[in-house]
């Protein structure tokens, strides 16, 4: 099939667009660089458009052609949301509806979106349920929130086929770190990496349902081959739960090096604990291998390791092992 990424030049666009390219099917890309960057899609054999999800002209002319849509685009970040929420809500939630209109106005083809799991908020209940209350804290959860429930409207509206998945804390290649935005793998291992402090918001014992790039791709890849849909938004994760503070134990192990941690306040937004009900996933994509956290953080360190160090140098790491 010829398959639409909006974002695929992203963090889990690049990896996504490995995984459909090692399914035998066409890839276009649509991304505008503003967060991505082309050097995350070297050696794929893509059709890219510079353009942002925000100019529905663009986003008609990209999915025109295309047999299946993957929106990934998005403005992330709580804080980024919290310095400038019109921008947010402009990117996730009208971007979003551009590309629905699109599939819409086009094939009626089938829209694969990201949600997030920021959506349940202040929802106190765990694991989280997708019949659960949803309770954002920050305007990006609420854009994503908006967002799904656009995609869930024009199901019900216009027969599109829809799935909206709710990612919880994804990580792993092509994430990056250094920057005030960046998520809390990638700016911890990069800070260990280099021997500097890690700086931790609050206590450290809020947990996140962590899941590797590679179980998300391999579960969207899933749904695009089968045409899944649904009429509710579904958690992708696997319901682990995992402190930061054991975050940082065991990369302190695989590294094989003492951390120094500075604890600072928390920030506006953060949702203390968030971890899946999987049951709905476990339903649709029940032989999806997820890959457990302690093998998806070593195959993270080594690729932001041979970002800035010949990979020859590094020092070998211990391998997890993947778990049902």
């Amino acid at each position: 099939m010829r398959i639409l990424v909006t974002g695929g030049a992203g963090f889990i666009g690049a990896n996504l667009v490995r995984a459909c390219l090692a399914h035998d099917h066409e890839i276009v890309v649509l991304d505008d660089l503003s967060t991505g960057n082309l050097d995350n899609l070297e050696g794929t054999d893509v059709s890219f458009i510079r353009g942002s999800v925000t100019d529905a002209t663009t986003v008609r002319r990209a999915a025109s052609d295309v047999d299946s849509i993957v929106h990934l685009a998005a403005r992330g970040s709580v804080p980024r949301s919290l310095k400038d929420p019109v921008a947010t809500h402009e990117v996730n939630a009208t971007g979003t509806l551009n590309v629905l209109e699109a599939a819409r106005l086009s094939r009626g083809q089938q829209v694969i979106m990201a949600s997030s799991s920021s959506v349940y908020g202040a929802n106190p209940e765990l694991p989280k349920r997708e019949d659960g209350a949803t309770r954002p804290m920050s305007p990006y959860a609420a854009s994503k929130l908006a967002a799904e429930g656009y995609a869930i409207a024009y199901r019900t509206a216009y027969d599109l086929p829809t799935l909206a998945f709710r990612f919880f804390n994804v990580f792993g290649r092509f994430q990056s770190a250094g920057h005030a935005y960046a998520a809390v793998i990638p700016s911890f291992i990069d800070a260990a990496l280099r021997g500097e402090t890690l700086t931790v918001h609050g206590d450290g014992t809020q947990s996140r349902d962590f899941t590797h790039v590679d179980t998300v791709c391999a579960t969207i890849c899933q749904a695009i081959d089968s045409r899944t849909t649904s009429p509710d938004p579904i958690n992708l994760a696997f319901g682990t739960r995992t402190t930061l503070l054991e975050v940082i134990e065991t990369l302190s192990s695989k590294l094989d090096q003492p951390i120094v941690v500075e604890n600072v306040e928390n920030r506006v937004g953060d949702v203390p604990h968030s971890q899946a009900d999987s049951s709905k996933l476990r339903d649709l994509f029940g032989d999806i291998d997820p890959v457990d956290f302690s093998s998806g953080l070593v195959d993270t360190i080594e690729w932001m390791r041979s970002q800035f160090a010949p990979r020859s140098s590094a020092t070998p790491l211990s391998t997890g092992s993947r778990a049902a």
